[in-house]
């Protein structure tokens, strides 16, 4: 009968009312119970007081005659004397197992068969908590703790308010752990710290009666958190006039998949030239805001005169100068401007001198933000170096960059360390050793958490900008009138390069039959070498993996498109079954026309020109920032927030793709800061020189199994 322990005031008021109306009659009633209860001593004066009560509200009267018919003269709750007692036995703290004796002993069937149904199963002399719950008055919350952001060492307190039968008890949980000492309605904790951070509940109970309040969040608000990150990744290979290089596609993909790691938004390019990498820039900047980390990487040709550095683009001429590159000063001036966090240059490029170009630049002054790192792969005036391996390579930096970034460490230990790792290495002492250069004064590091800023739509516009950049067609499955059906899948391997497979599905029997794709819409380069491969590797994809759960027997081919922000229409091409039946000798063919719009970066048509001036000058960076702002389509996604599907004006302008390749007999003198490939490093041993790459599986967004559409 443990169950019945609980005191009268966890009865409900409709429980308690009906309870009355059995005591309010003259056979077995009140007085009854009330003589019952005076054969304990507590209770004596209890009644004495009902009594009284009784007599004022009825009239002088003493008779048993006359109180019996002033007890029926009451008809109001108040006035109901079988009330009035259940009420004096509840503030002395009577008990429901109490209660239940007196009614067996004054033999009041009806009340003591009314509480014992109530509280047992059928056929089950056990009371049961959850019929008896049903007499009981209801735990409500009226107020649940909230959610709080605290700084670090800060003082918060939780409140959890509650109304119900007397006696309510509370229990505070962090998680599923009890908190020491959290019994009260309100939670006081001091001094917070990360042990302190998580997720709090409250139990309110009285009895075995109980319920929970709502979660509540607390969190530490990070001095150092950013509001959002965002890195813009650049990978020149392919020049047109000087020595191609190897290592920027897998650096590039290997610090792609780790940043994403860190809640990255990573936009990753190979191949651009001058106007596009002034573009992707301008669509970089449009990503950052206040608070915000921006982290610019750039792996190719490129040099430094006077301490200014300069990004050469793969269509600069043999001897080019700075108007023909991309002027990394400007840059962090324009991120400035952003009222970022933090702002991160790690450029793996060479810092000799350009003896063609004599112009001194004077970028225009810098705010005073103590949030710039710049990380650069070698010393000035020396060679930045690459590992040439079978198919891949790397470069010297990002060897030993990749190992580190990961540390939760403030960016600037990341790179001494990386630098002291390099300087270990017997082969790259005195060859490359990496150059920090600094003014962050707080501990930021490239691990913080984001915490969303104050305007959530800001937020909710970065997010959707960058989304558009990253949208992949979706798959789709062709029918075709001889009943085989092809299935069309789409994979990213950088925000400008796509592959393409497919795939035979179905077909009917006696048939031979293979799906490949020709007529590709004009812009975006498929060499022939590359299109309609059995596999990644001959498709020139050296990076993505083979997905298991594609069937063995079942044929693919595979085409890998690049240079997508050529592209300045809806991308199509045709997809020409061939097939052959077995019963004859001759080649059958079926052609559909596919059109999937404008995927990854070409969303953003950076192929448009735009009327600007070259970035030589202070005055010329903001005319070209001022020009180049309004004609791109994420100025106007940030201003009206257009769907996925919406599109720019197309340009009028054309984009001159002129081709080329080096002349050792060029009449012009040819620029000689380039990266060169040093014999002693092909005898390297792992880890700096290595074909697997580490970090690769860590985070696979390019996975056949993983495709989808943002």
């Amino acid at each position: 009968m443990g169950d019945w322990n609980v005191g009268l005031e966890t009865l409900s008021e409709v429980a308690l009312h009906k309870l009355a109306d059995m005591l309010n009659n003259s056979n077995c009633g009140w007085r009854k119970l009330a003589k019952a209860v005076t054969d304990q001593p507590q209770f004596c004066y209890r009644y004495q007081r009902f009594l009284f009560w009784l007599c004022m509200k009825s009239f002088p009267l003493c008779s048993e005659k006359e109180l019996t018919s002033c007890s029926l003269q009451v008809l109001s709750a108040k006035g109901s004397p079988g009330r009035y007692l259940l009420t004096l036995l509840t503030h002395s703290r009577c008990s429901l197992t109490f209660l239940l004796k007196c009614l067996r002993k004054i033999e009041h069937h009806e009340a003591v068969n009314f509480l014992t149904t109530c509280g047992k199963r059928t056929n089950s002399p056990t009371p049961v908590r959850m019929h008896r719950h049903s007499l009981m008055v209801p735990i409500e919350i009226t107020g649940h703790p909230q959610s709080v952001q605290v700084p670090e060492g800060g003082c918060v307190m939780l409140s959890c308010r509650a109304v119900g039968p007397l006696g309510l008890t509370y229990q505070w949980f962090k998680r599923v752990e009890e908190v020491p000492g959290g019994n009260t309605p309100e939670l006081i904790l001091n001094s917070i710290g990360p042990a302190q951070e998580g997720h709090y509940i409250c139990r309110v109970n009285v009895g075995e009666k109980w319920t929970f309040s709502k979660w509540a969040h607390v969190r530490l608000l990070h001095s150092r958190a950013a509001t959002d990150k965002v890195a813009l990744l650049i990978g020149n290979m392919n020049y047109l006039h000087h020595r191609q290089l190897k290592a920027p596609m897998a650096d590039v993909y290997e610090l792609t998949n780790l940043l994403r790691q860190l809640d990255f938004k990573v936009v990753s390019l190979l191949d651009l030239n001058w106007h596009e990498m002034h573009r992707a820039v301008s669509e970089f900047l449009l990503l950052l805001g206040r608070g915000v980390y921006g982290l610019l990487y750039y792996a190719g040709h490129g040099y430094e005169n006077y301490g200014n550095s300069f990004m050469v683009p793969i269509d600069a001429p043999a001897s080019y100068t700075s108007e023909h590159c991309l002027w990394v000063q400007d840059v962090l001036q324009r991120m400035q401007e952003r009222q970022t966090g933090l702002n991160v240059f790690l450029l793996d490029m060479c810092r000799k001198r350009n003896l063609n170009d004599n112009i001194i630049q004077q970028p225009g002054p810098l705010k005073v933000t103590a949030n710039i790192v710049f990380g650069y792969a070698t010393c000035v005036d020396a060679e930045a170096f690459e590992v040439y391996k079978d198919d891949l390579s790397n470069g010297i930096f990002m060897s030993f960059l990749k190992k580190r970034l990961m540390e939760q460490e403030k960016v600037t230990v990341v790179l001494d360390r990386v630098a002291e790792d390099m300087g270990r290495c017997e082969l790259t002492r005195g060859r490359q050793a990496l150059e920090l250069r600094s003014n962050l004064s707080e501990r930021r590091a490239l691990t913080d958490p984001i915490q969303a800023p104050d305007c959530p739509v800001m937020a909710s516009t970065r997010n959707l900008q960058w989304a558009i950049a990253h949208v992949l067609p979706e798959s789709r499955v062709l029918h075709f009138d001889c009943g085989v059906k092809v299935q069309l899948g789409f994979a990213a391997e950088f925000s400008n390069i796509m592959i393409i497979y497919t795939r035979i599905l179905k077909k009917p029997k006696g048939i031979c039959c293979s799906a490949q794709l020709s007529d590709f819409t004009e812009g975006p380069e498929t060499d022939l070498k590359h299109t309609n491969q059995e596999s990644l590797r001959d498709a020139g994809s050296l990076l993505l993996s083979m997905d298991d759960w594609l069937p063995q027997e079942q044929p693919r081919l595979y085409t890998r498109l690049s240079a997508l922000q050529r592209l300045k229409r809806d991308l199509s091409f045709t997809v020409c079954l061939h097939y052959q039946y077995s019963s004859l000798d001759e080649e059958v063919q079926e052609r559909q026309t596919v059109t999937v719009g404008k995927p990854l970066v070409s969303k953003l048509n950076l192929h448009e020109r735009l009327l600007l001036h070259t970035p030589s000058s202070p005055s010329a960076s903001a005319e070209f920032h001022m020009h180049s702002m309004p004609e791109s389509f994420a100025e106007e996604m940030m201003a009206e927030l257009p769907s996925l599907e919406s599109s720019m004006t197309e340009s009028t302008e054309s984009y001159d793709n002129t081709q080329g390749v080096f002349s050792s007999s060029s009449g012009a003198k040819r620029n000689e800061p380039e990266e060169n490939i040093s014999p002693e490093f092909l005898m390297l041993k792992e880890p700096i020189v290595s074909k697997s790459l580490s970090h690769a599986d860590a985070d696979k967004p390019f996975k056949f199994s993983n495709f989808h559409s943002f």
